[in-house]
């Protein structure tokens, strides 16, 4: 599988350009999925202008394509604070789509009314054929090295 190492910019401009036009609020609450989503709900909240910023922390990647078999839930927000609310969650990637498509189920299941947002899309990798996030700024295959990933470094190397 390629790599496709995204820089800074490029992550400012897929959230501001390409992601948060299609945005259809307004939203009462943004979830941001740990890790990799913190950092596009931090820019559309701060756009958006919502303050009621939750955090999911859901554990699945063990390393590079290898994963747990279900999502293990190490923080979520209590059902009151997501109930009969419009919850846009954000993540960095739809890959197999288990993390975002776990997190969705959770706050329907609470009473919450969920969007999901992603800066990457990967179809090709979903096991949910007939499902995909509400929202993606791009559609791709490669893997995805984020500048805040902390192996950039090494992965940088193995493709000198």
């Amino acid at each position: 599988m390629s790599k496709e190492f995204v820089t800074w910019d490029e992550i400012e401009r897929l959230v501001m350009e390409a992601l948060l036009p299609q945005l259809d609020g307004p939203y009462d609450a943004i979830l941001g999925i740990t890790r990799g989503g913190m950092v596009p709900a931090c820019l559309v909240s701060e756009r958006l202008d919502i303050r009621h910023v939750l955090t999911a922390a859901v554990k699945f990647y063990t390393d590079v394509e290898e994963t747990l078999p279900e999502p293990i839930f190490l923080q979520f927000p209590g059902d009151t604070l997501i109930a009969g609310k419009r919850v846009l969650i954000v993540d960095d990637v739809w890959d197999t789509g288990h993390t975002a498509y776990t997190v969705r189920e959770r706050v329907r299941r609470a009473g919450g009314k969920p969007t999901v947002a992603v800066i990457h899309y990967k179809p090709l990798r979903s096991e949910y054929p007939d499902d995909q996030p509400d929202y993606f700024a791009q559609e791709t295959d490669a893997w995805i090295v984020y500048p805040w990933d902390p192996d950039k470094e090494r992965l940088l190397g193995a493709e000198a």
